[in-house]
């Protein structure tokens, strides 16, 4: 039988190569893989993602002393915002600011309603105007693509002048969304699975990544993927939220 060609995607989609990464991810599939060890690989290979999405970050010169003589090194020469979509995006916030220790963090909190799959915005502490140059959008699975493509719609009001999107596993449909409303962002992803189901997940995916970070599946009754920010219980704690900002 012969092997389906690989999908040849827009340049602006970056699938990483390295074998860290899918040997990590691997790891992270597994459904034997506790929350401890889920937080810790989540962590490493968002350090290693990030690592790449920023090959070309723009650099400056600058002076520094060696122990032997002076010399001409360099420096980043821009702001960067690190924004995690809630919940899911922030264990990938501690590795970006290991690699980025000035980095601005700022949280945009998204649901996605699950009679029309589309995404809903109940959090936002952006400032004004934009405080930074470039912004790497985190979250874990690119799915639908909705969420994304509506935090870039945010971003780009906010006067983001340059945006990434980092996740550890993407659908094609999420890409073709994504790509399609926002043809000048980047995105960086550890693979692209196949499909997604009937009910919006990624397959083979790893389940919901917000679930198996934090220890929240709710067992058996439960479907494998799905993110409790869904339920009527959080729908509320985010109307409250809203009420208070």
């Amino acid at each position: 039988m012969r092997a389906m060609p690989e999908p040849r995607w827009p340049a602006n989609v970056h699938v990483s190569s390295h074998p860290l990464v899918a040997h990590k991810l691997t790891l992270l599939r597994d459904t034997q893989t506790q929350p401890k060890q889920f937080r810790e690989l989540v962590r490493e290979l968002s350090w290693l993602l990030g690592y790449e999405a920023m090959a070309d970050m723009a650099t400056t010169g600058k002076q520094v002393e060696t122990p032997l003589e002076p010399m001409t090194g360099v420096r980043l020469d821009l702001r960067v915002g690190l924004i995690p979509v809630l919940r899911a995006g922030l264990g990938m916030v501690e590795a970006m600011l290991e690699l980025m220790p000035t980095a601005e963090v700022w949280h945009i909190g998204l649901y996605r309603d699950e009679r029309t799959l589309k995404p809903v915005e109940y959090y936002n502490k952006l400032p004004d105007a934009a405080t930074v140059q470039v912004c790497l959008i985190l979250d874990p699975m690119l799915a639908t693509g909705g969420s994304s493509a509506a935090t870039v719609d945010v971003l780009k009001a906010w006067g983001a002048a340059r945006i990434k999107q980092v996740s550890l596993i993407a659908a094609p449909e999420g890409i073709r969304t994504l790509t399609a409303a926002h043809p000048d962002v980047e995105v960086h992803v550890a693979a692209i699975d196949r499909a997604l189901n009937e009910r919006g997940y990624i397959v083979p995916g790893l389940g919901d990544a917000g679930d198996r970070q934090f220890g929240t599946f709710a067992g058996p009754s439960s479907e494998p993927g799905h993110d409790l920010s869904d339920t009527s219980e959080t729908a509320e704690i985010v109307r409250r939220l809203q009420r208070r900002r």
